[in-house]
């Protein structure tokens, strides 16, 4: 099974390879063809992410810090820029897929040419720009957990349902955890404080006023959600928020994303491809409004991030990312950053909800318990699960 989520050591050098490689290892699963295609718009081609985070070494570092530096191809900007406004016009998102050209290989050599120059900056004399390296570096292992989620959708829009990897599916494990961990009444403080890498979202560090609650030790199984889905889950209204039923209703919504019914038995699509359901398993890919009305059919709630936070080291986490309560919104002191970076976070905070912990795709260095993600309430093509709260 593949090792999604490794440790970091050595050099700058030795991190910057070592993430680097990373992202060519996901790959190396993929023919040719599978980098390509862009199964929806909320998802980009494999290619695209290798040279998307190739551009934002080059964007951000080289030209800014290499006397001379000529950019690989004059047309890399337009067609590798995600949504920085503030360094020009970009191909529109959905159109990723039409990139058939620069090919893959030339890809992989604008990839070769973006490490010689930034070995060479990270080796050099002068000072290097650690603190935007290690940003790009974030970024791109922000970009393989995307990468992994991509290619799952990819090859499940194919008729044959192949597998990405052999052996078992790692979408199937267990925790065996079990029971409610209690959070005190009162004050706790949220947020980053350190000196480590952090997002600029984690800051500034604040105290929250939590009621006592009970939270499940565990995540709900899939063989829990489908009772949910046998009691009518899905065709009742009564436990939905109005926007999710309304989407429910427009999309047919019968099951999770990647189950399929056949001849009365459901299985799912995993990276090792199509599985009989783990009924003990973690239910995966489920969106916001799919995790709500869940909640609200047990009798339950989805805790807010602040609860998340301040009781996380009583859970068992790091296999699904958690929907919270909570809509993606800045901490108290939160200030955007200067130029472009300041586009990284800040300008997202708004139609969005915050998920918790990690999953099974996150580098390591990702897992800790300050780490806000955030997506759209009907996203459930990562890696999201559910875990709930006494009311």
């Amino acid at each position: 099974m593949t090792d999604f989520s490794e440790p970091i050591e050595g050099s700058w050098t030795e991190h910057y390879l070592q993430v680097r490689q990373k992202s060519l290892q996901l790959c190396k699963p993929l023919r040719p063809e599978d980098h390509v295609p862009q199964a929806a718009v909320f998802v980009s081609p494999a290619k695209w992410h290798l040279a998307h985070s190739s551009w934002f070494f080059e964007e951000f570092v080289l030209k800014a810090n290499v006397t001379g530096y000529q950019p690989y191809h004059p047309d890399f900007n337009f067609l590798f820029n995600s949504y920085y406004n503030s360094v020009g016009s970009r191909t529109l998102r959905h159109n990723r897929g039409l990139i058939t050209r620069p090919d893959v290989q030339e890809v992989l050599e604008y990839r070769q040419y973006i490490d010689d120059h930034m070995v060479e900056l990270l080796q050099g004399a002068s000072s290097a720009p650690l603190a935007l390296v290690e940003l790009g570096l974030q970024h791109e292992q922000q970009h393989q957990e995307l990468l992994l989620t991509d290619i799952k959708y990819l090859l499940h829009q194919n008729p044959i349902l192949p597998a990405y990897q052999n052996g078992a599916a790692p979408e199937f494990n267990r925790s065996g955890a079990s029971g409610y961990a209690v959070l005190d009444q009162g004050l706790h403080t949220i947020g980053y404080a350190g000196q480590g890498f952090h997002f600029d979202n984690e800051k500034s560090q604040h105290n929250v006023y939590c009621e006592r609650t009970e939270v499940s030790r565990a995540l709900v199984s899939n063989g829990e959600y489908l009772e949910f889905m046998d009691a009518g889950g899905y065709r009742h209204f009564r436990h939905w928020l109005d926007e999710g039923w309304k989407q429910q209703q427009e999309s047919g919504l019968e099951a999770p994303l990647y189950w399929h019914l056949r001849d009365g038995q459901w299985f799912c699509y995993t990276l090792a491809g199509l599985e009989a359901i783990d009924l003990e398993a973690p239910v995966c890919h489920i969106n916001f409004y799919e995790a709500a009305a869940f909640a609200s059919w047990r009798g339950m709630r989805l805790l807010t991030e602040f609860e998340w936070e301040a009781i996380q080291h009583q859970l068992d986490w790091g296999t699904r990312w958690e929907w919270t309560h909570s809509a993606y919104l800045p901490y108290p002191g939160f200030e955007t950053a200067a130029g472009a970076v300041g586009e990284y976070n800040g300008k997202f905070m708004m139609n969005q909800m915050v998920l918790r912990g990690a999953s099974l795709a996150t580098a390591s260095g990702h897992s800790r318990a300050t780490y806000r993600n955030f997506f759209p309430p009907d996203a459930s093509w990562q890696f999201s699960g559910i875990r709930l709260a006494k009311r």
